[in-house]
């Protein structure tokens, strides 16, 4: 389907897509930083039946408004947009699936609004990036002193160099593209609204059953973000993909349908 815009009561709009079953157990998609509803669009058609899929782009992202401010690009005010979009589409609760900074606004969710939450899938995701030297290097070297128009070498380095395995390079194409549309602000906004969260002492009181995916060859999170994410949220599962880099679902969309749609499915006792 072709994307479309939904206006939010919180006085925002959203771009938004759906796809699957509309009478299916809902299932939300949030993208990383400076993607858009397109990152999961090698994935979704591999979801299996029973499944209602809503992809949305983050407020300054793809194709949603730009608010003006850089400070309203948080987390929570992600977090809230997603809730926001929940109740204009009329869904009490749904499984939220996040990969790498909405994997980060879907813990928010599940921590903020648990009961609007069946389940929860991180997808390259983790507990806070404080301390994390690789992010705060290109906040200082690139992202704060970023200007338009931004660089397009910079962006598809930034995209590329999450890859571990070749990706059909019409949809690199396709992600580079949709990258660009975020003019200078919203790369520092969204950036500053990640680096100083900590989850950590919030994260076990989750009650939400989790699936947490993640490739070995990640280049941003290691194996030690990922084990003190697991042993930070009770009773997580978690999966690792061999040879496989941050974007799973670009890198292998069909394991990555197969492994979410069968953790969804479960949790709706199908």
């Amino acid at each position: 389907m072709s994307q479309q815009r939904i206006k939010l009561a919180n006085g925002t709009q959203m771009a938004w897509r759906e796809s699957g079953e509309p009478s299916g157990l809902p299932v939300l998609l949030l993208h990383g930083y400076g993607d858009s509803l397109r990152s999961f669009e090698k994935m979704t058609p591999h979801l299996p039946a029973g499944l209602r899929v809503l992809a949305v782009s983050h407020r300054g992202h793809g194709d949603s408004p730009r608010p003006e401010r850089d400070e309203d690009y948080t987390i929570a005010a992600f977090a809230q947009d997603a809730l926001a979009f929940l109740d204009a589409m009329d869904i009490k609760r749904a499984v939220v699936v996040g990969h790498s900074m909405g994997s980060f606004v879907a813990q928010r969710i599940a921590l903020d609004a648990p009961g609007r939450v069946i389940g929860l899938v991180l997808i390259g995701s983790f507990v806070t990036l404080r301390g994390h030297e690789g992010v705060a290097e290109m906040w200082r070297e690139v992202v704060r002193h970023m200007e338009d128009p931004v660089d397009e070498g910079f962006v598809r380095e930034f995209q590329t160099g999450t890859m571990a395995v070749p990706v059909d390079p019409d949809y690199v194409e396709v992600i580079v593209a949709e990258s660009m549309k975020l003019p200078a602000r919203i790369w520092r906004g969204a950036m500053a609204g990640m680096m100083d969260l900590d989850h950590t002492g919030e994260l076990a009181a989750m009650t939400r059953p989790t699936l947490i995916v993640w490739g070995d060859k990640d280049a941003l999170f290691g194996p030690d973000e990922e084990a003190a994410l697991t042993a930070a949220i009770p009773h997580a599962r978690f999966v690792t993909y061999q040879g496989i880099g941050h974007g799973v679902q670009w890198e292998v969309p069909e394991r990555v349908a197969r492994d979410v749609g069968a953790f969804a499915l479960e949790l709706a006792g199908r």
